[in-house]
């Protein structure tokens, strides 16, 4: 069996948002740990499910891999070169490999422009066609993603939530991108357009073999799409591995916590099941614990999980954990 091509690889990758005394001189006094040395890699044609609770630094990751924000420092490797350390033109020119689709279809959509101009758009701005060839491949556009081509005139407040999350799929797809990071994109949604969504970015990724990193809160959503699954706790990794194996298989006790919160459609099973419920608040980013993050709620802590930070090791091939209680 050959080997996957590695896409898109993520070397110690750190965010630290800083925090200012107010006052004239604006000195500063700290940070909020958004992002602490994550690192993955993607394979071309896989989706990386990346999960965890609101505020753990999943939307900053992605955001700093396609360098919508500085990363404090680390490396994002795509198609082996180094995005960070690129000069502006190049990253721009890259850029063109690389697409988002953002979680509120109605604030990513510009309510001024048609949608015929938002999807557009980046076909003129990166010089790819004329305005007649961006409107021919508009309409081709729209006919992918389900939509009627005469709706390229309407605006954005004329659709529904589901047609504007499908205007941002087209958008996205406009530059025929190698890597689509997916930020949350179906949970403004309803239950059963999340499935008409999902269904079609799996549909896509076998037209066009795109590559995904999709990041949500649903665990469930997230075993049906992705390949491999990433948990993030606080602003680091502290699990990575395929998907049933990590569903069938949790090790860390942040992961076992989660799964045990995904409902199962079985009452007799549901009934019988143990939830492992987590006490106390995830601490805050400005402020994080000492050794492991995870330690001041989790229900196996040890003295040394306050005292060293766990390394990520792999206990079977493919699977990756954090944690000091793993052997």
């Amino acid at each position: 069996m050959t080997e996957k091509e590695i896409l898109l690889k993520v070397d110690g990758l750190v965010k630290h948002f800083p925090i200012y005394k107010s006052g004239f001189f604006r000195k500063q006094i700290g940070a909020v740990r958004a992002v602490d040395g994550v690192s993955f890699d993607i394979h071309r044609g896989e989706t990386l499910g990346l999960v965890g609770e609101s505020g753990c630094g999943k939307s900053t990751t992605g955001r700093n891999i396609l360098q919508l924000q500085t990363p404090t420092a680390g490396h994002v490797y795509f198609e082996g070169a180094d995005l960070v350390t690129m000069k502006h033109e190049t990253l721009r020119r890259m850029r063109r490999k690389m697409q988002m689709i953002f979680q509120d279809p109605y604030a990513s959509l510009n309510p001024r422009m048609t949608i015929g101009q938002i999807i557009g758009e980046p076909l003129l701005v990166h010089g790819i066609t004329d305005k007649r060839g961006a409107e021919k491949e508009v309409e081709n556009l729209l006919s992918v993603v389900g939509l009627n081509p005469s709706y390229a005139n309407r605006y954005p407040h004329e659709f529904s939530g589901g047609q504007r999350q499908r205007v941002g799929v087209a958008r996205a797809l406009a530059l025929k991108p190698s890597l689509i990071i997916c930020d949350e994109p179906i949970s403004a949604l309803d239950v059963s357009i999340q499935a008409q969504v999902v269904n079609l970015l799996e549909d896509l990724q076998k037209q066009f073999n795109l590559t995904y990193l999709f990041i949500a809160h649903d665990l469930s959503m997230v075993k049906h799409i992705s390949s491999r699954v990433a948990v993030m706790y606080l602003g680091v990794l502290v699990e990575l591995a395929p998907r049933d194996e990590l569903y069938n298989n949790p090790l860390h006790p942040y992961t076992q916590a989660l799964l045990s919160a995904v409902p199962i459609p079985d009452p007799t099973v549901e009934e019988k099941r143990q939830r492992k419920i987590l006490q106390g608040d995830v601490p805050s980013p400005a402020n994080p614990p000492s050794g492991c993050r995870f330690r001041t709620r989790c229900p196996l802590a040890i003295d040394i999980c306050a005292q060293q930070k766990p390394e990520t090791r792999e206990v079977t091939p493919g699977h990756f954990v954090a944690c000091h209680l793993v052997k």
